[in-house]
């Protein structure tokens, strides 16, 4: 399994992280591994990041690595920070593989487009670009600077677990979904319960 350590690598420009480590409770088992048209939803995601990434990081739970196919890079969150929610797992995918930026998702977007994350990199200019959709903020589908990385982790010391706490302190950009695709309340959906696939 190609489980990796912080740093051991050079600098890259653009590395994705994909968060895989929520509980998924609502849902009834983790969202990671529920299937959508044959494939799990970690593959969207996974498909969505491949070629504008120089490298993939999948951040989730000890417990779920065996899940994960072996030739991915996978890791898990910084021990002193496990369990620490998202802006955790954002922190750890960055310590695994030095970048000057990185492209965050998360595992329950099935609907997620290759082209999104093409036009999102295209308009990030600040320290943290996210994406809004009629008034709803979507922290997790976001590029970060390499720069932010020491907020993230003093958040973390000080218990602070907010994603949006963090971006809030630098200069960010919220970028609307209709930018992005013709379809933003569908590609940008995270889907929360199994209905919710049939629904769409």
């Amino acid at each position: 399994m190609c489980v990796h350590s912080a740093g051991e690598r050079g600098m890259k420009q653009t590395v994705g992280i994909l968060l895989a480590g929520g509980q998924s409770r609502r849902f009834g088992f983790p969202k990671a591994f529920a299937e959508f048209q044959g494939h799990p939803f970690y593959h969207y995601s996974l498909e969505a990041l491949r070629p504008y990434c120089e490298e993939i990081v999948i951040v989730a739970r000890p417990e779920f690595l065996e899940k994960l196919p072996e030739e991915l890079h996978l890791t898990t969150d910084l021990e002193m920070y496990a369990g620490m929610g998202p802006l955790a797992g954002i922190l750890s995918g960055m310590e695994a593989v030095e970048a000057e930026r990185y492209v965050v998702l998360p595992c329950d977007m099935p609907f997620i487009e290759e082209r999104v994350i093409g036009k999102l990199l295209d308009r990030h200019r600040e320290d943290v670009s996210a994406v809004t959709v009629d008034g709803k903020l979507h922290p997790l589908v976001s590029i970060w600077k390499n720069s932010v990385k020491p907020t993230i982790r003093q958040a973390l010391d000080e218990g602070n677990r907010r994603v949006m706490h963090v971006q809030a302190q630098h200069n960010g950009l919220w970028i609307e979904g209709d930018l992005l695709t013709d379809k933003p309340e569908i590609v940008f959906k995270n889907v929360n319960t199994p209905c919710e696939l049939e629904r769409r």
